[in-house]
């Protein structure tokens, strides 16, 4: 046991690490909390920075997810074996969601879950991210994929490895909505920005949910007052 809780304290180390601010700080001298939305995650990186920034956040935050496993099974795995993988991995996502030095604010998780669940669940783990990669892509809601990847893979998680490993993807989930929910609710109310669209469809999507203005408001009820 004291295994395990090593395991998930190297993980919630690393995983504080949120590549991010580095990369926000080499590229604009800000600190990311000052940039876009202030999540510091790959999009908000490469919508506010660029695409190079962004996939140096996505490069460092399958990194230190890797190296917090590696770590701990290196060092534990004669005593918890593959178990030393599993805590170590959701120690990170705790890590990177929830970190200590931002005042438990931080990223919304998705590389290091991904990463963590193709590790974890080598096939299906790999199957269901892609899976639901195609999906964000096809549908351009980022909050969308980001809870079907961990829904996906959770009846394979307990089928496949057992009741443990359903658990800890049971909470990587839990996590992942309790991060997106306030997306999945802007995709419902029609307002959540599609990403991976063209500008001819943005600009087409911005027109058509584009609000009334208060000068159209009124236009159209004086057209009605004289119709009546």
């Amino acid at each position: 046991m004291k295994e395990c809780i090593l395991s998930a304290i190297i993980g919630y180390i690393l995983g504080m690490f949120l590549t991010a601010e580095p990369v926000a700080w080499f590229y604009t001298k800000k600190h990311i909390s000052q940039i876009g939305t202030g999540n510091p995650g790959m999009a908000n990186v490469m919508a506010q920075i660029g695409k190079k920034a962004g996939f140096t956040v996505l490069i460092g935050d399958i990194l230190k997810t890797l190296i917090a496993m590696g770590v701990s099974y290196l060092l534990f795995r004669k005593m918890i074996g593959w178990d030393a993988v599993l805590y170590s991995g959701m120690g990170a996502i705790f890590g990177h969601n929830f970190p200590a030095w931002r005042k438990f604010k931080g990223g919304k998780g998705v590389t290091v879950t991904v990463t963590w669940l193709v590790i974890a669940l080598p096939v299906w783990g790999a199957a269901v991210s892609i899976v639901g990669g195609l999906i964000t892509i096809w549908t351009g809601y980022l909050p969308l994929g980001a809870i079907l990847i961990p829904l996906f893979a959770l009846p394979f998680a307990f089928l496949t490895d057992g009741v443990k490993t359903g658990i800890f993807v049971l909470i990587s989930l839990l996590i992942m909505i309790s991060r997106h929910y306030r997306g999945m609710i802007r995709i419902f109310q029609g307002v959540e920005k599609r990403e991976f669209r063209k500008k001819e469809e943005v600009s087409e999507t911005a027109e058509n949910t584009k609000q009334p203005s208060f000068e159209d408001v009124v236009e159209e009820s004086l057209k009605t007052n004289k119709k009546d």
